[in-house]
């Protein structure tokens, strides 16, 4: 049945009536799309949903999966991650400078976790897509809660030494190790807000971005592949991968080399 409502979910989306929600974190506003399942939605089960790369909780995935399961039963809420600003809505501008870290999604999650729990919710499920996949592995794997009872996974991206370097090389034309060496050269001297400009970040051509945020996107960590993180959460966890899926087109491979672990289930679509 869940593979079903994925598939379903790609290719009819729907819309879903969504109350959107607001909290503070510190002078930042955030963002979310509730979508109830009937009046004691909070009686659970609720599903924590982190989107993709410099997207946004209402993206169409986000908004089919949320009437998919509202009409499942499943109550939802769809935050967008603020990337450093407030009140963000719809996709990252890239002429926007770049302030945000990946990791800065692992304090916004647990925001929003909060949130949840303050509402009575005492049954959760985390669901991450893409880059928000690795960030909700991530999260669960090193901030684990006791209300959080299991981890779904949407072609989580993944990471090999070596391979960012080639694909940033052949995207852009430039080599990546002389930038990260100048942006850690920066942090170093406690300068790690100061601006690289004409960078290329993540989707983003010629943008500027602080060095502390470009070196959390690019310096080198074994926990961007997401597979690695798998055996440390503590509650079962389900990946769906896409046959036909080039974005993270090394995902099998490196889930096969993690290894099983109990309470692991890989769906292909």
């Amino acid at each position: 049945m869940r593979t079903l409502l994925f598939v379903v979910a790609l290719l009819f989306p729907l819309a879903a009536a969504a109350e959107q929600v607001q909290v503070r974190q510190g002078e930042l506003v955030l963002n979310a799309n509730l979508v109830k399942a009937g009046d004691e939605w909070a009686s659970g089960p609720v599903l924590l949903m982190t989107h993709g790369t410099l997207a946004h909780g209402r993206m169409e995935i986000m908004q089919s999966l949320q009437g998919l399961f509202a009409e499942n039963g499943v109550s939802s809420l769809a935050p967008t991650l603020s990337l450093g600003l407030s009140d963000r809505a719809g996709m990252y501008p890239c002429e926007t400078p770049h302030t945000h870290r990946h990791t800065d999604a692992l304090d916004e999650i647990g925001l929003w976790l909060g949130w949840l729990k303050g509402q009575g919710v005492e049954k959760l499920f985390l669901l991450g897509h893409s880059r928000g996949g690795n960030q909700t592995a991530w999260f669960a794997a090193e901030r684990p809660d006791p209300a959080v009872r299991g981890v779904i996974l949407i072609a989580p991206s993944a990471w090999q030494a070596g391979k960012w370097e080639a694909e940033y090389r052949e995207r852009t034309g430039k080599e990546l190790e002389p930038l990260l060496q100048q942006a850690q050269a920066l942090v170093d001297a406690g300068r790690g807000g100061t601006m690289m400009e004409e960078t290329d970040l993540l989707y983003c051509e010629k943008t500027s971005a602080s060095a502390a945020a470009f070196l959390s996107y690019y310096a080198p960590d074994p926990r961007f592949d997401t597979p690695s993180l798998l055996a440390g959460i503590g509650v079962p966890v389900l990946v769906f991968l896409g046959s036909e899926d080039r974005v993270v087109e090394d995902l099998p491979a490196s889930l096969e080399r993690a290894g099983e672990r109990d309470g692991l289930r890989v769906e292909t679509i």
